[in-house]
């Protein structure tokens, strides 16, 4: 059974920074294209990172130069750190698995 599980989220200040993690499970995680995505509230699913099983990343342009996503195949993690963060960073964020499922997600709040 494939299990993401996403953590790491909070209150955040307004220019501040939180790395999110993703322990996966259930499946070929070092074989795995694996993204980022979230959700505001009252809005749709927005992509924000992707990486490949090689390494190369992609980024949203809106988020590009204030994320950095990775992972670490030994621990089966994804991880998306996040810096200088807007309140319109505020969403739930969830690792997925490339055409797959994706987790339960983790709050983020960017507020003063």
């Amino acid at each position: 059974e494939v299990q993401l599980v996403e953590s790491g989220g909070g209150l955040v200040q307004p220019g501040g920074s939180l790395i999110l993690s993703c322990v996966a499970s259930g499946f070929t995680f070092s074989s795995s294209a694996m993204n980022w995505v979230r959700q505001a509230p009252g809005k749709g699913l927005e992509w924000v990172a992707t990486i490949n099983p090689d390494g190369r990343t992609y980024y949203a342009d809106a988020m590009k130069g204030r994320v950095t996503i990775s992972r670490n195949n030994a621990k089966t993690t994804l991880y998306l750190q996040m810096s200088t963060l807007k309140p319109e960073d505020t969403a739930d964020y969830y690792c997925a698995i490339q055409g797959g499922p994706r987790g339960q997600g983790t709050q983020v709040t960017v507020s003063s």
